[in-house]
């Protein structure tokens, strides 16, 4: 099942680069502009095929992203078909093509998943109260913080980190449902169900008596320190709302995005110049920042694993907010992405009333991807210190 849905988050991931580029191809062929190549994934090309429309088909090596190469990609290029040539309203929807069909799969995939029971990932998460149904609550378990030495636990060799399941017959579940359990076979032998490396085990322990606990403060019959842990999450149903809770979703989750933006590029900052000064706190500081908020496709390709060990609700909930991230990435202003293309056609076209000259256009956009490649790098080394 784990690996099942691993694959599916992969190719789900593949999917929507496919949807993303998609909709730049269908509105560059609307907006009569020439499409020469579609391609999933960044060069060197593994796979090319030319297809029956004219345009060639492509399987990069490099999983960064995807692209839709058009004709007369510069601003200034004037021949019938290209790009260039198009007027600004048309390069506006090219350019904001992505965008949308990354939004529209958002939404669609939340509002699939609010009919279908929305896990609950926020304190505040959106959700229309009178249409909202909770049909399935998270597991909590109890896991062990600290073993006592020569007390029952430690005789019956439990250790830190197993996940206690139950005390005879018993069930384990939070703190109190042990406090119970542990008075109620005080002094007696009872067989101890745990977890411990994802195996269910058994022990056999005998607890402290009651009166060998009288005048403590905090009896203890089994001699372990505990934390309450919850598994998964609360899912809840909609009906009639699931489209209004898909669109009060993309917004939360929007700002939510923008926020751990912000505080990832300052994290990224700190590391760059930490590392640049060799200011050992700067760096570690930046680095535990920018950990906490960036992926790349390590970081991604791990969380689908961590996921596929969930539920398909979990799957598609990431997936989204994927696509959701994707369409915010290119809206924001950055060289070289949908958004850095767009504003700049923006200002030159509609502020400055004249196209963007071909060198300042490859300038600036070779910038953009040698720092969106040093960026990779940099959110890469994260993930594999996060990760590995």
């Amino acid at each position: 099942m784990a690996v099942a849905l691993l694959i599916l988050g992969i190719i789900l991931f593949i999917g929507l680069i496919l949807i993303h580029e998609w909709g730049h191809f269908i509105a560059a062929k609307k907006g009569g502009v020439e499409v020469e190549e579609y391609s999933v994934f960044f060069p060197p090309k593994l796979y090319k095929r030319k297809t029956k429309g004219g345009w060639q088909f492509v399987i990069g090596a490099l999983p960064l992203g995807g692209y839709v190469k058009l004709k007369g990609e510069h601003d200034t290029d004037t021949a019938k078909g290209s790009y260039g040539a198009a007027d600004l309203w048309t390069k506006t929807k090219i350019m904001g093509a992505g965008v949308f069909m990354n939004l529209v799969t958002a939404f669609l995939l939340l509002m699939v998943l609010a009919w279908l029971g929305m896990p609950k990932i926020m304190d505040n998460q959106f959700t229309v109260a009178s249409d909202t149904k909770v049909i399935s609550r998270g597991q909590h378990h109890v896991v062990l913080e600290e073993v006592t030495k020569n007390q029952p636990a430690a005789k019956a060799g439990l250790k830190r980190d197993d996940i206690l399941q139950k005390i005879a017959d018993t069930p384990v579940t939070d703190v109190k449902s042990l406090q119970q359990a542990s008075k109620k076979y005080a002094g007696q032998t009872v067989t101890v169900t745990y977890e411990r490396a994802k195996k269910q085990q058994t022990a056999t322990a005998t607890l402290n008596s009651v009166e060998s606990q009288q005048g403590k403060q905090q009896p203890t019959y089994l001699g372990v320190s505990i934390s309450e842990v919850k598994q998964g999450a609360d899912l809840r149903r909609s009906t009639w709302s699931a489209p209004i809770v898909a669109g009060g979703l993309i917004g939360q989750f929007t700002w939510a995005t923008l926020q751990g933006l912000g505080n990832a590029l300052q994290g990224l900052g700190s590391l760059i110049a930490g590392a640049a000064t060799g200011n050992t706190v700067a760096r570690q500081h930046g680095q535990s920042e920018a950990a906490g908020q960036v992926s790349g496709p390590i970081g991604i390709v791990m969380v689908l694993n961590l996921v596929s060990h969930m539920n398909y609700q979990f799957m598609l909930l990431i997936i989204a907010l994927i696509s959701l991230t994707l369409a915010i990435m290119n809206l924001l202003p950055i060289p070289a992405l949908d958004g850095g293309r767009l504003w700049l056609t923006l200002i030159s076209r509609g502020i400055f009333k004249k196209p963007l000259t071909q060198k300042v256009e490859e300038n600036v956009n070779a910038a953009g991807f040698f720092i969106l490649i040093g960026l990779t790098i940099i959110i890469a080394f994260v993930d594999i210190k996060r990760f590995f």
